[in-house]
């Protein structure tokens, strides 16, 4: 078993944070496919890798197309390597094996009907999607962006034979929105080709897609999460430049324009060091969102961007994840983010799906004098931040991004969440904190998790059935458990405090009464939360910090601290610690230790904030706490654990509001809290 990448003979003059220049882009492509080819026997064996028990496809019992679909998938994303450095060496071999040879052979084979891991078609098949089209949609556009990899390789008779495949695949039902993509690379291929496609098929593709976009260079994907960035930008940008621009000119411009916004935010996602976030579902993919920075080389206005800084986070953001060593499983990269966590895994993954995440190697067919690769590296407007903090509203899609020039982390605030979900539907998301999974018994990191003590819910009737007679499905069991918000809806920022609604049980179930309305204050190192409980029925809440991991077995060192205005809780590892301190409306600070929930260790420590209310109607409420976070081991002063001078709540607000806050910092700041017109601000 290899250890874990290292750089060798780093350039730190180039690049004098990661020590990372193109021929180590290329060295680790090697490595990468090195520790994958240990599943390759010779030129003859099909590409696969070890079934891995949990909640991940193929389960030994699946028919024979789930085995054919793991194969595909593992030949096409291991090309998201290979296509790249068969483009800058065509005789590249890996273990004695040629990867032109290699893939090219294993690619026909699987293309041409007769061949024994030859792919089913549509119509072997019931009428339904499947992951063939999502990965010949990958497949196309690295053959797009590099044709002269293999195609041009194969002769008009082998070009013609799996063009069948091709056809009947790009042509087939396909889903939703971005999958619409898949379709339009492969159908687009094969009319640059030569070959006759449904036309018509393919603008109503294009048109639905260019229907999604939803302003500031994102478009909507169930929810608004990282597929934004790597399909409907990277994927279609590849697209513009080597099919849009001649055939489609007027769809390609909506495409360019879309990537030129996404650009002017892009680098706010990252941490510092490169780090990205853990957000949103598919986080097996990691690194894929950082093939937006190459992919800003591409566009007509290649200016978007400083390409140092762009190297440098994406080299960072590769180095995050390849150089550990708990990063890999059978060889290859693991279902999970830092390693192999199944609770972290979409069921509709395999074990290849991974290297999805080496998207960014299309860096490698920028040519070699291609600013991304010449210019110093740096880090942007990171240097000049110092000890504050930078704040991007990005107003449709609902985020915050916040990068804190105090720790070097970023954090993503969502605010257009529709389903309860860890992936969306958190407080906020850090770089260097990863999410954890919710916690049925309370204590949820970063969200707030509530728990009815309504009688009418402790039997388990319908709130309503006394009044209407008819009980809805309301489960006693399940109402025992702690839940999370069930959607987050955003209400825009005003006066530079961020306005969100977190909507902890929906209508048919009375959802007026089971609001909190959010206000958040940013500060050096972390947020003040001013947050106003509208939970109309008797109740318990939990507020969670970020998990802190065990690491090596240590457990996190927890210390509590209070005095006559406010109550402190500490939690401490190396090189990372967190405070949360409460002011008003919360009964006590605790700590848990939760088990397989957290992305870097199997057991973790989270701090959080309690309270229980039994009145039958209990009144509206403040809650203010602060929650910080710092990456030194460096004690919390006096002043950072004090950063409120003076709270005065009003009942009523000169904004004529109920219940809001005047909030006065250390350094005489003034924050007025009101909550004007928040439910009528609300979108989602």
């Amino acid at each position: 078993m290899k250890e874990a990448f290292r750089i060798q003979n780093p350039d730190y003059k180039l690049s004098p944070h990661t020590g990372m220049n193109r021929q180590h882009y290329i060295d680790l492509a090697r490595y990468l496919l090195e520790r994958a080819f240990s599943h390759v026997g010779s030129i003859d064996t099909p590409l696969t890798f070890p079934l891995v028990p949990g909640n991940n496809y193929p389960n030994p019992n699946d028919p024979d197309w789930r085995f054919r679909s793991l194969e595909f998938e593992a030949l096409e994303r291991t090309f998201t390597l290979a296509g790249p450095l068969i483009h800058v060496d065509p005789e590249t071999t890996i273990n004695g094996i040629n990867l032109r040879d290699y893939y090219s052979k294993q690619l026909y084979n699987a293309l041409t009907p007769g061949h024994a891991n030859s792919l089913p078609l549509p119509e072997d098949l019931p009428d339904a999607t499947y992951q063939f089209t999502c990965e010949f949609g990958g497949l196309f556009k690295t053959l797009l962006l590099m044709p002269d990899t293999l195609w041009l390789h194969f002769t008009d008779k082998q070009k013609d034979e799996m063009a069948i495949t091709i056809s009947k695949w790009g042509h087939h039902r396909t889903t939703q929105n971005n999958w619409r993509i898949f379709n339009i690379i492969t159908l687009s291929f094969l009319k640059k080709y030569g070959y006759e496609i449904d036309d018509d098929l393919l603008k109503s593709h294009l048109l639905w897609v260019a229907s999604y976009h939803s302003g500031n260079g994102w478009y909507l994907e169930q929810t608004y999460n990282y597929y934004s960035i790597s399909l409907f930008i990277v994927y279609t940008t590849i697209w513009n430049r080597s099919f849009g621009d001649e055939y489609y000119p007027d769809i390609a411009e909506i495409i360019e324009r879309s990537a030129t916004q996404l650009m002017k935010s892009i680098t706010g996602f990252f941490g510092r060091d490169g780090y990205i976030n853990m957000w949103s579902r598919s986080i097996n993919y990691r690194t894929w969102v950082s093939g937006a920075f190459p992919v800003s080389f591409m566009l007509k206005d290649s200016s978007m961007l400083d390409p140092g800084f762009a190297r440098r986070l994406c080299s960072g953001s590769l180095l995050q994840f390849v150089t550990r060593e708990e990063f890999y499983y059978n060889n290859i990269p693991s279902l999970g983010f830092y390693g192999k966590k199944d609770y972290m895994v979409q069921n509709y993954s395999c074990p290849a799906s991974p290297f999805l995440m080496f998207l960014p190697f299309i860096c490698l067919a920028l040519p070699d004098d291609s600013p991304f690769w010449t210019a110093s590296e740096n880090e942007g407007f990171w240097e000049n931040l110092g000890d504050n903090f930078r704040k991007t509203e990005l107003k449709n899609p609902g985020l915050v991004l916040v990068n804190y020039g105090k720790n070097g982390t970023s954090e993503i605030i969502p605010g257009k969440v529709y389903y309860d979900d860890p992936n969306y539907s958190k407080l906020s998301y850090n770089t260097h904190f990863p999410w954890e999974d919710h916690n049925p018994e309370g204590g949820t990191s970063m969200e707030y998790s509530f728990r009815s003590l309504d009688p009418r819910d402790i039997r388990g009737d319908d709130i309503n059935f006394y009044l209407t007679g008819k009980a809805l499905n309301n489960d006693a069991l399940r109402n025992q458990a702690f839940t999370t918000s069930q959607s987050m809806l955003y209400n825009g920022m005003m006066r530079g405090i961020i306005y969100r609604q977190a909507i902890m049980r929906k209508p048919p179930n009375n959802g007026v009464g089971y609001i909190i309305d959010l206000a958040e204050i940013t500060i050096p190192g972390g947020v003040i939360r001013i947050d106003r409980s509208r939970l109309a029925f008797e109740h318990e809440l939990t507020l969670g910090h970020y998990g802190m991991p065990h690491l090596n077995g240590e457990k996190a060192v927890v210390q509590s601290f209070e005095d006559e205005n406010k109550k402190i809780i500490t939690a401490s590892k190396p090189r990372r610690q967190l405070a949360m301190i409460t002011y008003h409306g919360w009964d006590k600070l605790e700590q848990t230790v939760h088990r397989n929930r957290n992305a870097e260790a199997d057991e973790s420590t989270v701090i959080y904030a309690y309270k229980k209310r039994i009145s039958k109607n209990p009144p509206m409420e403040l809650m203010i706490s602060v929650m910080l976070h710092k990456m030194d081991d460096k004690e919390w002063t006096p002043e950072e654990l004090s950063p409120i001078k003076n709270i005065e709540i009003m009942g009523v607000t000169p904004a004529y509001t109920s219940l809001g806050a005047r909030i006065t910092l250390t350094d005489d700041t003034v924050h007025e809290v009101y909550f004007e017109d928040i439910d009528g601000n609300r979108t989602c």
